[in-house]
């Protein structure tokens, strides 16, 4: 196949296919790669291929008040890892992997082991979680 027929597949993997961005890119790639290293042909860039277009997703964000509503449902452990993950700004495996030795009271801090990316950080221990920790 020449750039012609590779521009035409991909653009039908588009329009007719109605694949995802990330699928076509994937499909675009793995071509590249069959012409450059296994059959030693240069393919020139693909303009004219359309593109799938990602969809644009707004993040779904609680008001203070929706969140408040969700806290006072709640007791027990299930409110402190609630509180951990609003308050914190922890990540739900983060909190649940959260030791004792990781919370500095003292310092209203948390040390979040091997977080995103295998690294460390702190994030803040609010002052209502110190509250909710005292009534336990």
């Amino acid at each position: 196949m020449a750039a012609q027929e590779v521009e035409a597949f991909l653009t039908h993997l588009a329009v007719a296919g109605k694949v995802s961005a990330s699928t076509q890119n994937q499909a675009k790639s793995a071509l590249l790669f069959l012409y450059r290293e296994v059959l030693e042909i240069k393919l020139p860039w693909l303009d004219n291929v359309t593109q799938t277009k990602a969809p644009k997703k707004l993040p779904v964000v609680l008001t203070v008040s929706e969140v408040q509503a969700v806290l006072s449902r709640l007791t027990g452990s299930h409110l402190l890892i609630a509180s951990l993950l609003y308050g914190g700004g922890m990540r739900l495996m983060e909190a649940m992997r959260l030791r004792v030795k990781d919370v500095e009271f003292a310092r209203h801090e948390i040390i979040v082991r091997e977080s995103k990316g295998f690294k460390d950080r702190g994030t803040m221990l609010p002052e209502s979680i110190v509250v909710t920790c005292m009534h336990i």
